[in-house]
């Protein structure tokens, strides 16, 4: 197995900063520790808490986020936060000693249709993953299991995971009617299974394109980046809640042209052209004042 190395990444929340590694931490099952009692099942966080500054710590599928208190700046403490957790990581110790449970909770599993009649959202009561994650083909999906597994289905034609949920695109030799329960359980008894939802090379590389975007996003005019901002703010969780994703491209000045991708549930559907048009070149036009920006999409 390669060595876990930690890359800091900012949060909404100036007091909390996450600490991403390259493979997975705890695939399924995220920790929340307020103090050093809490943390007693994990040595890494009771090692984190003998210092002053740490508030809270949370451990999820690929990262530690820290909580801090006021009295010290990031900038003062996150490289030797970050050399610390890689060094503990790196040194084979248990992160997290799981306490057995007698009973255990079993995942639930709802589905919820979309704007596309083509796609089936498939909601879990746990995080799956963090971050989006798009596979066209089962030969896209070599680095997740669960979307090779969806793959097997002869109907299946798109797989997309994100946060909690799984959207599913099929053909149209099938009417849902027929085949949702069957995806459903599918699903639910594969993460009850605790099988691998992603593999470690997935990361490396989503770890890879969101230093490359944001070293290209740095580069971006002023325009670009307020559309981008405006699109994470207003846009994209309503985007996510119909199961999809939507990420930008490009923005010609010249033709006032803002360029975005759609993904998930959003690619293809037949009412993208209408919110684009009547919710988010209206919203961008309105909010930079330009009433000539247009907006066209490519399906990803």
């Amino acid at each position: 197995m390669n060595s876990f190395t930690i890359k800091t990444e900012k949060t909404s929340n100036s007091n909390i900063l996450k600490f991403t590694a390259n493979q997975f931490l705890s695939p399924l099952t995220s920790y929340e520790f307020k103090n050093i009692d809490e943390a007693k099942q994990s040595p890494l966080a009771q090692q984190l808490f003998y210092l002053p500054f740490v508030k809270t710590i949370y451990i999820a599928q690929n990262f530690i986020a820290i909580e801090k208190f006021s009295i010290v700046e990031w900038a003062d403490v996150q490289e030797e936060l970050a050399s610390q957790i890689e060094t503990f990581l790196n040194s084979g110790q248990a992160l997290v000693h799981e306490i057995p449970q007698k009973n255990k909770i079993p995942v639930t599993i709802y589905a919820e249709s979309t704007p596309n009649p083509s796609v089936i959202k498939f909601v879990a009561n746990k995080s799956l993953v963090d971050g989006t994650f798009e596979f066209k083909n089962i030969d896209e999906a070599k680095h997740a299991p669960l979307a090779q597994a969806l793959f097997q289905f002869l109907f299946v034609k798109e797989v997309f995971i994100s946060a909690n949920y799984v959207s599913v695109s099929k053909y149209d030799s099938v009417e849902w009617e027929e085949v949702t329960l069957e995806i459903r359980e599918f699903i639910r008894n594969y993460i009850e299974e605790g099988k691998q939802i992603l593999k470690d090379e997935i990361l490396s590389q989503t770890s890879t394109t969101k230093e490359e975007k944001h070293t290209e996003r740095e580069a971006l005019d002023d325009i670009s980046k307020e559309i981008i901002n405006i699109l994470n703010e207003y846009v994209r969780p309503a985007v996510e809640s119909d199961g999809g994703n939507i990420e930008f491209q490009s923005y010609d000045e010249q033709t006032k042209t803002v360029k975005v991708m759609l993904q998930g549930a959003c690619s293809g559907c037949p009412s993208s052209t209408f919110t684009l048009k009547n919710g988010i070149e209206n919203m961008l036009k309105e909010m930079l004042k330009d009433s000539e920006l247009k907006v066209e999409a490519i399906n990803g």
